[in-house]
Formats: structure tokens, C-alpha cells, sequence
């Protein structure tokens, strides 16, 4: 599974994903990107994009998307708070389906 990581979640959480195939927006060079620009830029490159953006859906057309969106709801964006949750985050790439917005944590 090819993953993108937001530029709000930390590269700690990429390690997490191990099992995935994990890039972020800053090791791509996409920091600062619009939303807009950020989802065409990884269209047809990735199958699912995490953020903890949760307006994107919307701000943005996401149906068209060839890849799916986990948002993480978490008190912080730090380890300590996404730790307990990244099971589940895991459980939600299992099958990201296109143009699907998934919401995990609380």
C-alpha cells in the first residue's frame, strides 16, 4: 500500500506504518502546497493520503480522488496521542477505497 502523510502528522507515525509503503508531503518536497495542488500532485501515485485535516472533505472534490482518505481525529498530532491509535489506522488501510474519506480516533 502506498501511503502519503500529511505535513500536519509526524515522519514518527510513518515508522509506525511500517508495513506500508510510507511517504510524507515534506520528504516529497510538497510542503506548503494548497490543498488543492497537494491531492493532483498524488493522484495516481498513492492509495491512500492521512491527514488530520478534518475540513478537507469539505473544502475539496474528493470523490474523484483514485485514492482514499484516512482522517485522524486525535487530541494532538504528537506521538504520544496518535500511538493508541495508529492500530486502527492500520485497520482503515486494509481497504482505502477511492474517493472514500475514513475517519479513525475520537
Amino acid at each position: 500500500m502506498r501511503v502519503l502523510l500529511d505535513e500536519n502528522l509526524p515522519y514518527d507515525l510513518a515508522q509506525a506504518l511500517a508495513k506500508h509503503e510510507v511517504v510524507t508531503v515534506q520528504g516529497l518536497g510538497w510542503s506548503g502546497l494548497k490543498n488543492g495542488e497537494l491531492l493532483r500532485r498524488a493522484d495516481g501515485h498513492i492509495d491512500a493520503f492521512i491527514t488530520m485535516d478534518s475540513n478537507l472533505q469539505f473544502q475539496q472534490r474528493l470523490e474523484a480522488l483514485s485514492f482514499g482518505v484516512i482522517v485522524i481525529h486525535a487530541r494532538s498530532n504528537r506521538m504520544a496521542d496518535l500511538r493508541p491509535i495508529v492500530e486502527l489506522v492500520l485497520a482503515a488501510l486494509a481497504g482505502p477505497a477511492p474517493g472514500v474519506v475514513r475517519h479513525v480516533g475520537s
